[in-house]
C-alpha cells in the first residue's frame, strides 16, 4: 500500500551507512541518452561515492555520449542497447538516468524483466498507463524502485515533520506550491517540477484524494487546438497557467499554481505549510532553505514576528550535516542510492517508492482530467491515459 504521509527516517540511512563495508558488493548498470536526457542530474556519477557499487555496464544510443560518459566513469563494458547490457552484464541495480519521460516505461519494464532494482529520474512517466505497468512489474519481478525526489530524504524534512508534530504551526489548514514559472511555466512547469512538490505535499498530507483545477492559454481555458508535443518526451501537453486545488487525507487543502515567464529572484519553487500558528517554508533539494514563522496571522511585518532557519538540528540552529559528509554529497543521490540498496537488504519499500512516484504523478495527471471534464475528480483516477488526447471542444 502507498502511504504518502510517511515519515521520513534519514537516521536509519546514517546507522546503516555505518557498516557497510561488511556488505556485499551491488552490480551497477548505467542507461543514459546522451542528447534526449543525457544522464539525468547525476544519477551516473552518484555510484562513485558508493564503495559497496560496482559499476558494470553502461549504455547510450549515442556513440559520441556513450564514450564520453563511459570513459569519465571508467566503466568498459559498453553498448549502444540497454537491453544487451541487461542481458550480458546482469546489473543488480541501474540508474535509468535519462530526463526525457519516453523512454522511462521500457527502461524500466525491461530491468525489471532481467531481475535488476532501479534508481529512476524524476518524473516518473507520461502516463498512469505507464505508471500502473511499471508498478505491475516491478511487483511481478520483485524489483525495487526509487525516484529522484530528493527533497523527500532531507533530514531537514524530517525536522519540520517533528515541529508540525510537536504543534509549532498549529494545525495544518493548507499546502500551498509553486513551480518555477520561468519559460517553461504551466503544463510543463507541472510535469517536470511539479513532480516535487507534490512528493512534497503528500509528505505533509498524505495521499490526494480529489482535485479541481483548470489549465489555461493566453487566458482563456485550452481546448484541443492548444495541444502540442511537449519538450522532453512528456507527449502531448498544453497550457501556460495551471491553477489546482487538491482535498488531501490529512484533512487540509492543498493548492498548485503556475504561470509562465511569472519567476521570482529567489524563486518560489517549493512548498509553504499554513497552520494555525504559524508557516513552514520549503524548498528544494538535499538540504533546502526551510524556514519558520511563528505567528498565527501569518503577517510578520504587523506582528513584528520573524522567519527563523530550520536546519537538521532545529529552529534557529547550525547544520550539523556537511558536505564532506557521505551522505551530503550527490545532491542527495546517495541517501537515495543507500536507501535503495537497504531496501533490498531488508526487503522493504525505498524511502521513495514507486508508489509515491505514481502518487505524485497521478496528481498531475489529474490536474488535466479535472481540466478536461470541467470539474472535481476523485482519485485514483478512473482514466488512466493522457487527459489532453480527449480534451472536448470549447463552447
Amino acid at each position: 500500500m502507498d502511504a504518502g504521509g510517511d515519515l521520513v527516517n534519514i537516521d536509519v540511512l546514517k546507522d546503516w551507512s555505518a557498516g557497510i563495508e561488511n556488505m556485499k558488493k551491488y552490480r551497477i548498470g548505467i542507461i543514459g541518452r546522451s542528447g534526449r536526457g543525457d544522464y539525468g542530474h547525476g544519477l551516473d556519477e552518484v555510484w562513485r561515492n558508493v564503495p559497496e557499487a560496482e559499476l558494470v555496464g553502461i549504455a547510450d544510443e549515442n556513440p559520441a555520449g556513450l564514450k564520453a560518459r563511459a570513459d569519465r566513469l571508467g566503466i568498459k563494458a559498453r553498448y549502444s542497447d540497454y537491453r544487451k547490457m541487461l542481458a550480458k552484464e546482469t546489473p543488480d541495480i541501474v540508474s535509468v538516468a535519462p530526463r526525457w519521460l519516453d523512454c522511462h516505461h521500457d527502461m524500466v519494464l525491461a530491468c525489471a524483466e532481467h531481475g535488476a532494482s532501479v534508481f529512476l529520474e524524476k518524473p516518473m512517466c507520461r502516463t498512469l498507463a505507464e505508471a500502473d505497468s511499471m508498478v505491475r512489474a516491478c511487483e511481478e519481478k520483485h524489483v525495487k524502485l526509487a525516484i529522484a525526489h530528493q527533497t523527500r530524504y532531507s533530514p531537514r524534512i524530517k525536522t519540520a515533520q517533528e515541529l508540525i508534530k510537536n504543534g509549532k504551526i498549529g494545525r495544518l489548514l493548507e499546502l500551498r506550491g509553486r513551480g518555477k514559472e520561468d519559460h517553461r511555466g504551466g503544463g510543463e512547469d507541472l510535469w517536470v517540477l511539479g513532480t516535487h512538490v507534490f512528493d512534497l505535499m503528500r509528505i505533509f498530507g498524505g495521499e490526494a484524494r480529489s482535485c479541481f483545477a483548470k489549465v489555461t492559454q493566453g487566458g482563456r481555458p485550452v481546448g484541443p487546438g492548444d495541444v502540442e508535443e511537449g519538450n522532453e518526451g512528456i507527449g502531448p501537453l498544453a497550457g501556460d497557467g495551471i491553477e489546482a486545488s487538491f482535498e488531501m487525507a490529512a484533512g487540509c487543502t492543498a493548492f498548485f499554481s503556475s504561470h509562465r515567464n511569472m519567476a521570482a529572484r529567489p524563486s518560489r519553487f517549493g512548498l509553504t505549510l499554513l497552520g494555525s500558528k504559524g508557516v513552514i517554508t520549503i524548498h528544494t533539494g538535499y538540504l533546502p532553505d526551510v524556514h519558520i514563522l511563528e505567528d498565527p496571522s501569518w503577517e510578520p511585518g504587523r506582528t513584528g514576528s520573524g522567519w527563523k532557519p530550520v536546519t537538521s538540528a532545529g529552529i534557529n540552529k547550525a547544520e550539523p550535516l556537511k558536505n564532506t559528509d557521505r551522505l551530503a554529497r550527490g545532491n542527495g543521490n546517495v541517501a537515495i542510492v543507500t536507501d535503495l540498496i537497504e531496501s533490498i537488504e531488508k526487503d522493504r519499500q525505498p524511502l521513495g517508492s514507486i508508489y509515491h512516484a505514481r502518487g505524485a504523478t497521478e496528481m498531475i495527471a489529474a490536474v488535466f482530467e479535472s481540466h478536461r471534464l470541467r470539474g472535481p475528480v476523485t482519485l485514483p483516477l478512473k482514466n488512466r491515459a493522457n487527459p489532453l488526447l480527449s480534451l472536448p471542444k470549447r463552447s
